[in-house]
C-alpha cells in the first residue's frame, strides 16, 4: 500500500500543492525520488535516512520509492524533508496515515533528526489554506510567520520524533505538538513610535525639495533629484522612509511573503510591517536587480514593492540595468521567463534616484563653475533615456545651501512625523475614492481611470494645453501630470483639481533633453 503525504513548494510567491507518495520495493536497498527533484532534493535521501536511524526507528531494509506530484512541476528546496520521512514512517506503520490526511507537512531535516527553518513558509500556508488543508505542522522557528494565516492550525515541532510522536500508531508514546496562535495586530505595531536613523527636521532648507517627496509618498509617484555635491540629495533620500505611510495588513502579508521567499525574514518578527527602502550600489547587475538564476528569485525592484527603491548617483549605472526598469516601472510586476518555468513576481515600487548634473557636479552652481563641456554634459544626461525619464513624475533640482541657510542653527524644520500625518490624510482620501478599484494610489491610475478621475475645468485646461505645445509632451508625461496633480489636490483636501495645482505639477518636471 502506497503512503501519501501533503506539502507543497512555491512557485513565485504562489503556492503549489505536492503530494508525497511512498512506495516500497522488493529489490536492493536503495532510495529513488522521482517528479523533477532538483539537487536539494536528490540529496533529501541521505538527509531522511540518518535523521530517521538517529531519531531511533530502523529505515526500511528495501527499496524506497518517492514520487513528488505532480510529476510535470520542478521541485526545489530542502522543505521535502519532513514530508518524505513521515511518508516513508507511515508506509512502514510507524506513523497512523489516518492522523496525517489533511495535513501538510514541510520542514527540512538535520542528521540528527532535528528540524531546520525553511524559506517561503508564508506564502505555502497561505496557498494550502486555498486548497482546504485545516492543519500544518512546520519547524519551531517557522511557527509563528505560519500562524499569520488564519484558519489554518499550525502544529511547531523541533524534531522529527515530535512529529512522529504525535502522528504515531503507539499509544503510550503519545505527546501533542505545540499549537501555535499569534496575533497579528502585535507586529503591525503603532508606526508613529518607530524609529528612524534620518528625521526631515535635521536637514537644513531643501523646503522645495521636501515638498515633492511629500508629495511623492502621497501618490506614489517616481521622483529624481539633480544637484551639485553635498547639497543634501542622499540625506534627502534616506529620510524618505520616514514620511512613508504605515502598511495595510493585506499590504503586511503580500511583503511578507515576498520576503519568506528571499529568506529574508526574522523568526522573532515573522512580519514586515515598514514599507521597505532598497537602497542599491551602482554595480549592480541587471539580475540583481529585476530578479533571475536558475530557479528565479527575487530581486530588488521585488524587494522593493510598495516601497523604494532608491538608485545613489543613478548615471553611474549601466544603461542596460536602468532599462530594464522600464516595464516594471509601468505594470508594477516583473515576469522572469526560464526554459522550464515561467514567474511573475510584484514590483510595485516608487523608484528614487539622485544625480549630478554633470560629470563635473557643478553646472549651474552657484559658488563653482563647471568645467565640463557641452558634449560632456549631454553624454553624462544621456545615459538617462527619454523613455524612462517619462516615467518619472516629479523631476527636481536641489541646490546648494546658501550660507544662511548653512549657520541658521536657531530655524525649526517641520519634523518627518508631522509630514507623515499629511500623507497619511491623502492616501485615506485615494483608499476611499478607490475603494472599488484593483489599485491604492495615483500613480496606479491607468488611462482610462485618468479620464475619470482626473477631469479638468476650463482653465487648468489651458494651461495644459500651452505646456502640451511648449513642452512637447508625450501621452505617458500628459498622464503622469494629471495624476500628480491629483495628488496636489488630495494634500489640500481639494476634490477638484485646479489650474494651481497643475501649475505646481508642471513645476515639478524638469523635462530634460537627452540627444
Amino acid at each position: 500500500m502506497v503512503s501519501q503525504v501533503i506539502t507543497s513548494t512555491v512557485i513565485g510567491i504562489e503556492s503549489c500543492k505536492i503530494l508525497v507518495e511512498v512506495d516500497f520495493v522488493q529489490s536492493i536497498p536503495s532510495v529513488v525520488i522521482v517528479g523533477l527533484p532538483d539537487t536539494s532534493i536528490s540529496e533529501a535521501k541521505e538527509r531522511v535516512r540518518s535523521a530517521v536511524k538517529n531519531s531511533g526507528f530502523a529505515f526500511p531494509n528495501q527499496k524506497v520509492v518517492i514520487n513528488l506530484a505532480p510529476a510535470d512541476i520542478k521541485k526545489v528546496g530542502t522543505n521535502y524533508d519532513l514530508p518524505i520521512a513521515i511518508g516513508i514512517l507511515a508506509r512502514d506503520g510507524i506513523v497512523d496515515e489516518n492522523e496525517i490526511k489533511n495535513t501538510a507537512f514541510l520542514g527540512e531535516l538535520s542528521l540528527d533528526g532535528s528540524l531546520r527553518a525553511v524559506n517561503g513558509i508564508l506564502p505555502i500556508v497561505s496557498g494550502l489554506k486555498d486548497f482546504e488543508i485545516k492543519q500544518v505542522v512546520v519547524p519551531y522557528e517557522n511557527a509563528k510567520e505560519a500562524a499569520l494565516i488564519p484558519g489554518v492550525k499550525v502544529l511547531a515541532a523541533k524534531t522529527l520524533t515530535d512529529v512522529v510522536n504525535h502522528f504515531g500508531v503507539n499509544a503510550e508514546n503519545k505527546k501533542e505538538l505545540e499549537v501555535c496562535e499569534v496575533d497579528i495586530e502585535d507586529f503591525l505595531n503603532d508606526y508613529t513610535t518607530s524609529h528612524y536613523d534620518y528625521d526631515f527636521k535635521d536637514i537644513k532648507g531643501q523646503q522645495k525639495a521636501k515638498r515633492a517627496l511629500e508629495i511623492a509618498a502621497a501618490g506614489g509617484h517616481n521622483i529624481l533629484m539633480a544637484g551639485p555635491p553635498g547639497s543634501g540629495k542622499t540625506l534627502l533620500s534616506k529620510s524618505f522612509a520616514s514620511i512613508l505611510p504605515p502598511l495595510e495588513l493585506e499590504e503586511a502579508i503580500e511583503l511578507t511573503k515576498i520576503y519568506s521567499v528571499a529568506g529574508l525574514l526574522h523568526h522573532d518578527s515573522p512580519l514586515i510591517n515598514k514599507r521597505p527602502f532598497r537602497s542599491v550600489h551602482h554595480t549592480a547587475s541587471s539580475v540583481g536587480i529585476i530578479g533571475g538564476g536558475s530557479n528565479p528569485k527575487p530581486g530588488e525592484i521585488t524587494l522593493a514593492h510598495r516601497g523604494v527603491l532608491f538608485l545613489d548617483e543613478i548615471v553611474e549605472f549601466p544603461r542596460n540595468v536602468l532599462e530594464v526598469l522600464r516595464q516594471p516601472l509601468e505594470e508594477g510586476e516583473v515576469v522572469i521567463s526560464r526554459a522550464q518555468t515561467s514567474v511573475k513576481y510584484p514590483a510595485d515600487f516608487m523608484l528614487l534616484g539622485a544625480m549630478n548634473p554633470c560629470p563635473c557636479g557643478y553646472l549651474g552652481d552657484s559658488q563653482k563653475q563647471c568645467t565640463c563641456s557641452e558634449f560632456q554634459i549631454q553624454r553624462y544626461r544621456s545615459r538617462l533615456s527619454g523613455p524612462l525619464l517619462d516615467r518619472i513624475d516629479i523631476q527636481i533640482e536641489v541646490p546648494r545651501l546658501s550660507t544662511d541657510e548653512l549657520l541658521n542653527t536657531n530655524s525649526k524644520n517641520e519634523s518627518s512625523a508631522d509630514i507623515r500625518k499629511r500623507v497619511v490624510k491623502a492616501r485615506k482620501i485615494q483608499a476611499q475614492r478607490y475603494k472599488d478599484y484593483p489599485i491604492l494610489t495615483n500613480s496606479q491610475l491607468n488611462a482610462e481611470l485618468v479620464k475619470v478621475f482626473c477631469k479638468l475645468d476650463e482653465k487648468s485646461e489651458s494651461l495644459l494645453r500651452t505646456a502640451i505645445s511648449r513642452f512637447n509632451l508625450s501621452g505617458r508625461s500628459y498622464d503622469r501630470i494629471l495624476k500628480l496633480a491629483r495628488t496636489i489636490a488630495d494634500l489640500e483636501n481639494r476634490t477638484d483639481i485646479e489650474s494651481a495645482h497643475i501649475a505646481q505639477a508642471l513645476q515639478y518636471r524638469n523635462f530634460v533633453e537627452n540627444q
